[in-house]
């Protein structure tokens, strides 16, 4: 079976997607899977804190990752417990046909992202995230390259510095995400499709949006969203 050939005129490339990982293309959060099989304790204190909004995710995650006893066998070993979804792929063939191109923009671990993703044969991905670093056989650093002093959360990586940069080559910016860390960012995009406790936050702040439970809605909606010239009101 061939791959539908998506076309659109030149006046409609303008789009960029931003995309969300854990909970967006995976079916659960990685960090939380890593911490909750190989956190030492003291993860779940700074869990509490981020919540509460006492600190904000770059310390919480930097203390969080120093806190893992885990060696990189026991790392792939959980990575294979998580599955993506299985239209993603599918949804990226389709968004660059349109000439849209697609960013994984994540707050979670770049090295199991890329993990992750690796065994579906897809082309390339430019995948923003927070840099897992291997210190000892079973000790693990955080790198936050995409942080941001001006960001309001205080954030690992900054969604919405990210956006800002997009905005540079795009004129558009479809954003796909499901929680708390997309709620930022999903008010400085033009339009979003939302899963999960995201779709409340649009809803409630009047945030233009559709709402999906998967990536198959998403490919659905795809050819309406970047055909318009600017999409204000939810599918």
């Amino acid at each position: 079976m061939t791959n539908p050939p998506y076309t659109l005129a030149p006046s409609r490339t303008e789009w960029a997607i931003h995309c969300d990982f854990d909970g967006t293309i995976s079916n659960r959060d990685v960090t939380d899977s890593l911490l909750h099989a190989f956190g030492r304790p003291g993860w779940t204190d700074l869990e509490s804190a981020w919540e509460q909004g006492q600190i904000g995710s770059k310390a919480c995650m930097t203390g969080q990752i120093a806190l893992l006893d885990m060696t990189d066998a026991d790392f792939n070993a959980a990575l294979a417990a998580i599955q993506v979804d299985p239209a993603f792929p599918a949804f990226v063939r389709a968004a660059h046909g349109f000439g849209a191109p697609v960013s994984i923009v994540s707050d979670g671990l770049d090295l199991a992202i890329q993990r992750i993703l690796a065994p579906l044969g897809m082309q390339p991905l430019r995948i923003m995230a927070n840099q897992l670093e291997q210190v000892a056989a079973d000790r693990w650093r955080l790198n936050t390259p995409w942080s941001a002093a001006a960001c309001v959360k205080d954030s690992a990586n900054c969604k919405c510095a990210r956006l800002a940069e997009a905005r540079r080559t795009a004129g558009r910016i479809l954003y796909i995400g499901d929680s708390t860390s997309d709620f930022c960012v999903s008010g400085k995009a033009d339009f979003v499709l939302a899963k999960s406790r995201l779709i409340d936050h649009c809803r409630a702040n009047a945030i233009p949006h559709a709402p999906i439970d998967d990536f198959t809605d998403a490919l659905a909606l795809l050819p309406e969203i970047l055909s318009r010239p600017l999409f204000q009101d939810a599918v």
